[in-house]
């Protein structure tokens, strides 16, 4: 439980965000911001946007995508939707609506209003994961031209950044013609969550 001024000061931050309705305008639905955050996380998913399936339920990650990227992760449903253990961040909070090849990209509004003051009050992440080329473009200090390129050069982002691509169905072609990925990256994705989740506040061995 949140009991200090600043947990109480990061519960407001919480809140604001869930009430913003700052693209409102712009959404083909009502306003439903999607997030998972609290101060003790040590491992941060940075995706895209919530999908519409997502947009409905208004928890993260609550569809295929969700249970392919658990799978990557190594992590059971309680584990990851542990707020005090993992931080769901994506780009947009609320679900842009569907284009003509699938949703459209996260509504830059989010990331420029909220993403700052949310990662300052995110202290003890040990290990962001940065899905998708939005992500990647922010998180990642110098991504390749495309996203397989910067996939492919992983170790190249030291152990604290791991990009990946979006664990969609819809990328099911992506991953046959990348068997590198499951083969090698998944297993070293896997032992990262797992040293970042051994890892107390405190940053020593629980």
């Amino acid at each position: 439980m949140i009991t200090s001024k600043s947990g109480t000061e990061f519960l407001q931050l919480l809140e604001n965000v869930k009430q913003c309705r700052l693209c409102e305008a712009s959404l083909p639905h009502d306003p439903r911001p999607v997030l998972q955050a609290d101060p003790r996380a040590r491992v941060m998913i940075a995706g895209q946007a919530p999908g519409r399936r997502v947009h409905e339920s208004g928890v993260p990650f609550d569809d295929p995508s969700g249970d392919r990227l658990r799978e990557w992760m190594g992590v059971s449903d309680a584990e990851f939707y542990d707020a005090t253990r993992i931080a769901i961040l994506p780009m947009g909070f609320c679900y842009p609506g569907t284009g003509k090849s699938g949703d459209l990209p996260p509504r830059p509004e989010c990331a420029k209003t909220w993403r700052d003051e949310l990662l300052q009050r995110l202290p003890n992440i040990q290990l962001t994961l940065a899905i998708g080329q939005y992500a990647q473009k922010w998180h990642l200090p110098a991504p390749q031209k495309n996203l397989t390129e910067t996939v492919q050069r992983w170790r190249d982002y030291g152990p604290a950044l791991i990009p990946l691509p979006h664990p969609s169905p819809r990328n099911n072609i992506w991953l046959k013609k990348n068997p590198w990925f499951v083969e090698q990256l998944v297993p070293h994705l896997q032992r990262a969550v797992g040293r970042a989740l051994s890892w107390s506040v405190s940053g020593q061995p629980l």
